[in-house]
């Protein structure tokens, strides 16, 4: 015997739901330096308007986002601040790489600016470019919102994964090494 379900009643699997929930409502955390910050603005704007894909609410306080755009270069001593950004924002979070230096650290070769902050921080998402067009900003978060839509449960079992729970490296201090006098390098003083 086959119950009939009536026409405004929905089958679905309570995993699904949550997954569509937390897709549909993600709260970005902007952490924008330079260029990128520029095209991620324009992106909250009317003419691209990121409020379309469920990602509107820019929140400037981690407890209450779910989703971290690092857009821009990132310098040494900015680091710690995003890390500890990263660690106050609560579970199920994501993370997005905006741009070149950001991902890679673009043109900035240098011992300041971090090379990649998946060194430090899980990413999500990369989006490539020098700056990104807001266009690919809003495609990365189409991607993500598929990533999400695919990987999660009610319980949120896919972020207890070790890679996940591990904290980041933290910066390490160099010892500072002072030469040897020059009488014990075999030198003449």
């Amino acid at each position: 015997m086959a119950l009939e379900v009536p026409e405004n009643v929905v089958v679905s699997k309570l995993d699904e739901l949550a997954s569509w929930c937390r897709k549909n409502s993600l709260w970005p955390m902007p952490f924008a330096t330079a260029c990128c910050g520029i095209e991620l603005m324009a992106t909250g704007a009317s003419k691209h308007d990121i409020a379309r894909f469920g990602a509107e609410v820019f929140r400037f306080s981690p407890r209450q986002c779910d989703l971290m755009i690092v857009a821009g270069r990132v310098a040494m001593k900015m680091l710690p601040v995003l890390q500890r950004i990263w660690q106050q924002m609560n579970e199920p979070k994501w993370c997005i790489s905006m741009g070149a230096c950001a991902s890679t650290g673009g043109v900035f070769d240098t011992y300041c600016v971090v090379q990649g902050i998946d060194r430090f921080i899980p990413v999500d998402m990369y989006i490539p470019g020098c700056p990104p067009r807001p266009e690919q900003l809003i495609q990365g978060i189409i991607d993500l919102q598929d990533k999400i839509q695919k990987g999660g449960t009610i319980n949120g079992d896919e972020f207890n994964v070790a890679s996940r729970q591990l904290r980041p490296r933290p910066l390490l201090e160099l010892p500072v090494v002072t030469p040897p006098p020059a009488k014990q390098m075999g030198l003449r003083v």
